[in-house]
């Protein structure tokens, strides 16, 4: 990029909100999943919509690539800079500019942090459900281009069935307005859906209005001992089977058992081959009824021992092993390989099975952690990057995992998105034909391809850069925490 093309970027949003200094293009170089990185040429923080839309204007003439970034959390690559690129930094935006009780609904800007504004809705005793695990720092914005979940989902659902409406600039410049306040709205294509879980590569959001809804009054935690991993997969089929939908069902593997309690002193039985994390909650007698058929099922599933709380600050403490799971493991090996995987949860047991299997078949620690009740697992090599074996051999178990997963009939990520690293699989599930209707949108809304390409899909033609070198395959999908 031409320094008179950057002089052009720092004009329009202002020196103070300009950089492109050697220590912030590092900076901005990656996102969650560190081993991907490209230094951009240059770092904006837009303050309004007027510069957002002047820099797509610029990006079009000018042809370099805008990339979106909110908090940086994402586990796919999909901040990660490319080639001849601006990262369009979104943190600034962080007003919460309404919340309106009369209609349940909240309208933010798209760096508001995810806690922030569910603590801010619960003072007025409402609630916003999804809950990454990074929701102390990921930000509204990127959980709308992610579609993002979390531990409520099994319940409540994820991102996509709390947006109501949004403002966005468009690649060519233009403001989209779409949806609203009314609970019906068939009016045209539905827009929402069509841009949650886009990735970045439609627009660039600068409101998003969300749906609330009543605080549950009640809750149960219960904490689940397994002797066998099998019979904690079943106590999950049974508790589906059973028509009762928790909050939330959580699985924890052995090794993951054992990296939480040597990183929190909490007292899990280590000997354990399953923790199961559940919690029922709702108003009135109705939790605790769930909570005595759901205690009923662990036991006939041959729980070794259950914990069980309805009081808020015990049950934190309860979950503390599920939400440290990551954080645990990655403390284990210097390079923390960590995948997204969903089956449908009849298939729940197998595919646990299946990633064992993949542990052993190929000699790699794999951690198993994640959101049972909707069959979405987070499969967790770890392993050491500087060892080009023990990469090779982790590649090998995560295609193994997910070849796995495809047959069963699941999918390659179920919150995590496509980013840069899970490109090379994504034919397998959406098909050719799938990825061609995606091109096609693509190519129809950014037509030179400025807002960041090269995630999700390639625009090139299927002939070209469909067998990545050796490096690429590995960095295509691995997410790295060093020591």
């Amino acid at each position: 990029m031409t320094p008179s093309i950057l002089e052009k970027i720092k004009s329009i949003v202002g020196t103070k909100n300009y950089s492109d200094s050697i220590e912030d293009k590092i900076c901005y170089s990656y996102d969650g999943t560190p081993i991907l990185n490209t230094k951009p040429e240059a770092i904006v923080f837009p303050e309004n919509e007027e510069q957002i839309s002047q820099l797509m204007h610029l990006a079009n003439q000018e042809k370099f690539a805008i990339v979106p970034r909110g908090a940086g959390t994402g586990l796919s690559g999909g901040s990660v800079p490319t080639e001849n690129s601006i990262v369009l930094v979104m943190t600034k935006w962080k007003n919460i500019i309404e919340i309106d009780e009369a209609n349940l609904t909240a309208l933010v800007e798209p760096g508001v942090i995810t806690a922030q504004l569910q603590k801010e809705v619960e003072k007025r005793n409402l609630f916003y459900p999804p809950d990454p695990g990074s929701m102390n720092v990921c930000t509204i914005g990127g959980n709308v281009a992610e579609n993002a979940g979390g531990l409520r989902g099994l319940k409540y659902g994820v991102t996509k069935n709390y947006l109501l409406g949004l403002e966005m600039v468009l690649p060519n410049g233009e403001l989209l307005k779409t949806g609203g306040k009314n609970m019906k709205d068939v009016a045209g294509y539905n827009l929402r859906d069509f841009i949650v879980g886009s990735e970045g590569t439609l627009g660039v959001f600068t409101k998003i209005l969300l749906k609330l809804v009543p605080k549950p009054t009640d809750s149960v935690t219960m904490l689940a001992y397994f002797d066998k991993l099998i019979d904690s997969a079943k106590a999950v089929s049974d508790i589906v089977a059973n028509r009762i939908t928790p909050c939330m069902i959580e699985f924890l593997d052995n090794t993951t058992i054992n990296c939480v309690e040597e990183y929190t002193k909490i007292g899990l039985p280590i000997n354990s081959e399953a923790i199961l994390l559940i919690e029922v909650d709702g108003r009135g007698s109705s939790v605790k009824e769930d909570a005595e058929t759901v205690l009923n099922i662990l036991k006939k599933n041959n729980a070794s021992n259950v914990q069980s709380t309805s009081d808020e600050a015990e049950s934190i403490i309860l979950k503390t092993a599920r939400r440290s799971a990551f954080s645990a493991l990655a403390r284990r090996r210097p390079t923390t390989i960590l995948e997204d995987i969903t089956v449908p949860r009849s298939e729940l047991a197998i595919m646990i099975e299946k990633v064992q299997e993949a542990s052993k078949k190929y000699d790699v620690m794999i951690g198993n952690f994640g959101h049972a009740g909707d069959g979405n697992l987070h499969p967790t090599c770890l392993t050491d990057e500087r060892d080009n074996n023990e990469i090779n051999k982790a590649h090998l178990a995560i295609d193994f995992i997910f070849n796995e997963a495809i047959k069963l009939g699941g999918t390659i990520t179920g919150e995590h998105g496509i980013g840069l690293a899970k490109k090379n699989y994504l034919e397998q599930v959406a098909g050719i034909p799938g990825i061609e209707f995606m091109k096609k949108i693509k190519a129809a809304i950014d037509p030179n391809n400025i807002l960041n390409p090269d995630k999700i899909f390639s625009m090139k033609p299927r002939c070209e850069g469909s067998l990545p070198n050796k490096q690429n395959q590995i960095g295509e999908f691995t997410h790295s925490h060093n020591h």
